[in-house]
């Protein structure tokens, strides 16, 4: 443990360091910039992601353009045996000023510690646990970070009145207490699941200093932001998949109106996940119709925007809720008015859930989690408004009952929430006991800028909500038949909620 919370103190110092302002070499230094390294082959925003049931995506940026990206690994700091580099990669797109990069891990043992280090003159050694294979029965963990924006001048500062940030040893100036608590339990789970929203860049407007710095604004949130996030996604597997606010530079219509070509239709999200997020896997069933499924699931597959992968005991499902299905809120004539996407051709999505649902095999993976970013189910705020999207709920809902989804995991929605089993609003008779509908938790409670979402009425099926500070899940697999689900407030760690799914997992193929 002590080994591994130096890399971490390591990665936070830099982090800090990274957030001075600097003048840009795009403008003035009106906007807070972090500040651009000498060598600008440095490694900065490195984020590491499960890519294949024995592989792993390294992704980092840069301020210049790499004509090749390597990355050296091995299983100690200073035994760094292997090479792996990928040319011509290096994308980048107008206003932005670094270039994505990445690199693929392959032939990795299965749950095994490694290190690696970004080939530049000016990286450190970083380190991972490499995925468990399929059908590994070992207990893991995973945390669940969904609507997490900037913090600092930028950002949601300590306007919570029951924040307080002194038990978290992230410095002051870069502190978020969601990333600063996973920083600190970074031992205790291995991926963390993050469907959606992500620095709240097209927030920009909501800082006065920037009303006339918006496209500049813009870029810098984000380099803050997957900076600060840095510590956490560098060591941890960290799975991630679109929401609303990667869309587009605003939601507010004639402010999208303004936005430059490269700051719309999810530019910044694709050029950073596109290709460290995985293709579904293929199957690890000896069912040959499963293998066909899966393999139909594989060529649909659309990532970082649909995907799934297997870790150990389950499978997961990241799923758009923002595009590409009908009456998508954020596609072409959506509700939000962004025509974004789309990104596959008609139905893709839909056929890809389809086909990766039915091909899961619960005798190697019994649980089946979906992840997506607007909820089916959310209680109302205190205004009465109901944040639930109706338009997923129609094109998803009856998939995940009929698969026999275990858990669906959302966000939107800037609290932490827990639903009874749930199937078109009447609750399973069988409660947590082998219920045939998906259980569902909304998990958007990490902290923006935007604040934190009220609660009103409950319905009969909430068994959770709280709103009082910032939060997050975690999803602890604890055997082929438990699920444990807790929320954890996010300044002090203190569970404030938990709950065991039990599941007999008895049928290798479920099909209601």
């Amino acid at each position: 443990m002590a080994r591994y919370s130096a890399i971490t103190l390591s990665l936070l110092a830099g982090s800090a360091l990274a957030t001075s302002k600097a003048r840009s070499d795009i403008g003035d230094a009106i906007v807070d910039y972090p500040a651009i390294p000498k060598d600008l082959t440095t490694p900065t925003q490195q984020r590491v992601a499960i890519y294949g049931p024995d592989s792993v995506s390294v992704g980092w940026n840069t301020y210049e353009q790499l004509t090749e990206g390597c990355v050296e690994y091995g299983l100690s700091e200073t035994n760094l045996a292997y090479k792996a580099c990928t040319t011509n990669a290096s994308t980048t797109y107008d206003t932005s000023r670094t270039w994505s990069n990445y690199a693929y891990l392959t032939s990795l043992e299965s749950a095994t510690d490694y290190y690696y280090k970004i080939v530049s003159t000016n990286s450190t050694v970083g380190h991972f646990l490499s995925p468990r294979k399929p059908g590994d029965t070992t207990p893991f963990n995973s945390s669940v970070v969904i609507d997490l924006g900037v913090y600092g001048k930028d950002g949601f500062t300590a306007s919570s009145a029951k924040r307080d940030i002194s038990d978290i040893f992230v410095r002051p100036e870069l502190n978020h207490s969601t990333i600063g608590r996973l920083a600190a339990n970074a031992d205790n789970y291995e991926v963390v699941l993050h469907p959606g929203d992500f620095a709240y860049a097209d927030d920009w407007y909501l800082k006065l200093k920037n009303i006339l710095e918006g496209k500049k604004a813009y870029q810098s949130i984000l380099e803050q932001f997957y900076g600060q996030l840095a510590p956490v996604s560098s060591s941890k597997l960290y799975m991630a998949s679109p929401g609303n606010h990667e869309a587009s530079c605003s939601e507010i219509p004639f402010l999208n109106d303004l936005c430059p070509e490269g700051q719309k239709n999810f530019t910044d999200f694709m050029h950073r996940y596109q290709h460290t997020m995985p293709q579904s896997f293929a199957s690890s069933s000896t069912n040959t119709t499963a293998q066909a499924l899966a393999t139909q699931a594989r060529s649909l597959s659309n990532p970082p925007f649909w995907y799934s992968f297997e870790y150990g005991m389950a499978h997961v499902v990241m799923i758009d809720t923002e595009t590409d299905f009908p009456n998508a809120p954020d596609g072409v004539g959506g509700s939000q008015s962004l025509n974004s996407g789309p990104f596959g051709v008609t139905n893709q999505q839909i056929e890809f859930l389809k086909a990766d649902l039915a091909s899961v095999d619960r005798s190697v993976t019994p649980w089946l989690i979906v992840t997506g970013h607007r909820p089916f189910y959310s209680v109302p705020s205190s205004s009465g408004s109901s944040n639930v999207c109706t338009s997923c709920q129609e094109a998803f809902e009856d998939l995940y009952y009929q698969y026999g989804v275990d858990l669906g995991v959302f966000g939107h929605v800037h609290n932490s929430q827990r639903f009874a089993p749930i199937y078109n609003g009447t609750a399973d008779p069988n409660g947590l006991k082998d219920p045939k509908a998906p259980m569902y938790i909304v998990a958007g409670g990490a902290g923006n800028i935007e604040g934190i979402s009220s609660i009103g009425t409950k319905q009969s099926y909430n068994e959770f909500a709280y709103a009082d500070d910032f939060s997050y899940a975690t999803l602890a697999f604890e055997s082929e038949n438990e699920l444990r689900v807790e929320f954890i407030r996010s300044n002090t760690g203190e569970v404030l909620d938990t709950s065991v799914l039990y599941k007999s997992h008895t049928e290798a193929f479920v099909d209601q």
